[in-house]
């Protein structure tokens, strides 16, 4: 499942993407988010209108002492029955646009190869998310968890899921903008093949040369 992505650092500056997004910019400064980084989320705020905020990636449980990521992701399959996600996938969600994304497989000696996955029109991917807000030591730290669905072919040769990516037309379905029951905001959680769009390269490490995609997604 996906443990990192890159967001464009200066989308902090967008309103909340009321328009369509354009394309990202190659050679723009990023920000990497992992597990309880904070990453920027497109939501709806209490006025309707869509907003972004930093949020804090991970759900934590509610008697912990400190924020710690106990929940990453939520599978699509059982996000709208289990009880640590249920009452968000109601009420909160939102999008987490990223630049690119990165699947791990794991190789017979028990290390993991990176791959990142890009697409070629360079717009940003809408990864879903629900989000909550966590109380501990006085403070409330908002965070999200991505969800998840089965990997596409290409994918499923890597690892077995994938983020559920949000195509445009369903944003507002998505987010709650259009009245929509939640069989129908679910049924948007599927498995995204985008018939050949994307870039797929090995992840190098922090002092390599800068990757050349290797091979071509779908």
């Amino acid at each position: 499942m996906c443990g990192k992505f890159t967001q464009m650092a200066s989308w902090k500056e967008v309103v909340a993407f009321s328009q369509p997004l354009g394309v990202i910019v190659r050679g723009e400064p990023v920000s990497i988010s992992t597990p309880m980084r904070m990453a920027r989320i497109v939501r709806l705020g209490e006025d309707g209108r869509r907003e972004m905020v930093d949020m804090r990636w991970g759900f934590s449980k509610p008697g912990n002492t400190s924020f710690k990521p106990d929940h990453m992701h939520a599978r699509s399959e059982t996000v709208d029955s289990r009880a640590t996600f249920a009452d968000a996938f109601a009420e909160r969600r939102g999008i987490c646009f990223v630049a690119t994304f990165n699947e791990g497989e794991e190789l017979p000696s028990g290390k993991t190869k990176q791959w990142v996955f890009a697409p070629k029109d360079n717009k940003p991917i809408a990864i879903a998310v629900i989000w909550e807000e966590w109380e501990g030591d006085g403070v409330a730290v908002p965070c999200f968890v991505q969800l998840t669905v089965p990997a596409n072919p290409l994918i499923a040769k890597i690892t077995d899921r994938m983020p559920a990516i949000v195509r445009e037309e369903d944003w507002p379905t998505w987010l709650g903008e259009s009245d929509a029951p939640l069989k129908n905001v679910k049924a948007l959680l599927r498995t995204f093949d985008d018939g050949g769009g994307w870039l797929m390269a090995e992840q190098q490490s922090a002092n390599a040369a800068k990757p050349k995609p290797q091979m071509e997604l779908f």
